[in-house]
């Protein structure tokens, strides 16, 4: 229950702001792990961080929040395929 209640009600608990840029991906035991779009955004979540986790606890209670993991955007994948082959060394053509 604790689940639904994070991650449905993130909008109402950061603020609009915040949701339209940040979102939860998981919720694992205590922590929210949280995806921003942009660096800066994550940065600015991390310094905001205490007064988040001080919301979770008066909106849902003393201890279901104790951690608030953030991460930037993800980077691209240079792999293609469905199969890679790993360490093919720095790829030398001189001989």
């Amino acid at each position: 229950m604790a689940i639904g209640a994070v991650l449905g009600r993130w909008h109402e608990i950061v603020g609009r702001e915040i949701a339209a840029h940040c979102v939860p991906e998981s919720f694992d035991a205590d922590t929210v792990l949280v995806r921003c779009d942009s660096t800066a955004w994550a940065t600015q979540v991390r310094l905001i961080t205490p007064q988040v986790l001080q919301r979770f606890e008066t909106e849902l209670g003393a201890g279901v929040v104790k951690k608030l993991s953030v991460i930037g955007p993800a980077g691209p994948s240079w792999r293609k395929g469905g199969r890679s082959v790993r360490g093919r060394g720095p790829r030398d053509t001189y001989g």
